[in-house]
């Protein structure tokens, strides 16, 4: 009887552990990749940004929630907090680290791991920043796109000269912060010297800032504002639009999204299809692909958008040939 006992007690706990054995095989098989996002912007612009993001990776194979998990992190334009944040995803074993839309956040990852892949998305010369080595051989740990935003400086004044050729002065507003307000500044003068234009350097990198800089047009006889390529620029779209026109000043903006909200026109590359394909860099990354064999990529789309109804609220008639070029006209 006792050896009876002893055998049924040994059956359940061999029962016990090989029960055990799938749960432990389904606890791994449910184990995901961890990616790594960090922006250094707020999350509030960037809803449709991320939308974009994640139709890029399901192009992979993967789908936020069923077999990958991502952990966002936003600095909100604070500088300092970057080290900390990336720290935070190194303890949090990420596999990738994708950083959106600017360069700050893309370098504090490249100072703090050498190992991690890094995907990034900037409007800045990846080369002249020293975050690849060039744009087909990126080497190390990080590759990513370049939206060359820089270089379209004067290709947007010039379609605002042709918008208004009787302007003479044009207000280019820069935020200091940004890591490229050199080169956008460089860019802007030369491409308004390319024109017979003068150019008013506005800095402005508070909400304050923008409301003064527009309040002294008149006195800067500017007839026209250039709106360089800035994050926070784009987060504040709408005040842009809604003081451009109640000043009555034509602008030509950097993105589309300027030009949704009442901005008179925009240029620039498809920033949706731009952050789709950071998703697809970031999904060949998780199927094993080295930052190394993937080049930087630049745009391949950009689009002129222009806003028929700010145009007549302006007064002013959009010439037919710039009509003919727009890729979408809001009516």
């Amino acid at each position: 009887m006792a050896s009876y006992i002893a055998r049924r007690k040994f059956l359940a706990a061999l029962g016990g552990v090989a029960a055990g054995w799938p749960l432990a095989a389904r606890a791994q098989q449910a184990a995901m990749p961890v990616v790594g996002y960090l922006d250094f912007y707020a999350a509030e612009p960037t809803g449709i940004f991320l939308a974009a993001f994640r139709k890029g990776l399901s192009e992979t194979g993967y789908i936020e929630g069923r077999n990958l998990a991502i952990e966002y992190r936003y600095a909100n334009t604070d500088k300092e907090r970057l080290p900390e944040l990336v720290a935070d995803l190194i303890r949090r074993r990420v596999v990738v680290i994708v950083t959106p839309f600017g360069t700050a956040a893309a370098l504090a990852a490249k100072s703090a791991t050498t190992t991690i892949p890094i995907v990034f998305m900037t409007d800045a010369d990846p080369t002249q920043t020293g975050l690849v080595a060039s744009y087909n051989r990126p080497g190390g740990n990080v590759t990513g796109l370049s939206i060359m935003n820089v270089e379209l400086g004067a290709k947007r004044l010039g379609l605002l000269h042709e918008l208004i050729p009787q302007a003479r002065r044009v207000a280019a507003f820069i935020n200091p912060n940004s890591l490229i307000a050199a080169p956008l500044i460089r860019e802007a003068q030369a491409g308004a010297s390319n024109i017979g234009w003068e150019v008013e350097v506005v800095h402005a990198s508070t909400i304050s800032d923008i409301d003064v800089a527009f309040a002294g047009l008149e006195q800067k006889r500017a007839g026209a504002v250039f709106v360089s390529s800035d994050q926070f620029f784009t987060s504040r779209r709408v005040q842009f639009a809604t003081l451009a026109t109640h000043h009555r000043v034509p602008a030509i903006y950097s993105y589309r999204g300027f030009t949704e909200v009442g901005g008179l026109m925009s240029y620039g590359p498809n920033l949706p299809d731009q952050y789709r394909q950071l998703g697809v860099y970031t999904g060949r990354l998780l199927n094993g692909e080295k930052p190394t064999g993937l080049p930087v990529q630049s745009p391949t789309k950009f689009e002129l958008v222009i806003n028929l109804g700010t145009s007549k609220t302006l007064g002013l008639t959009i010439p037919s040939g710039v009509l003919a070029i727009a890729d979408e006209v809001i009516e």
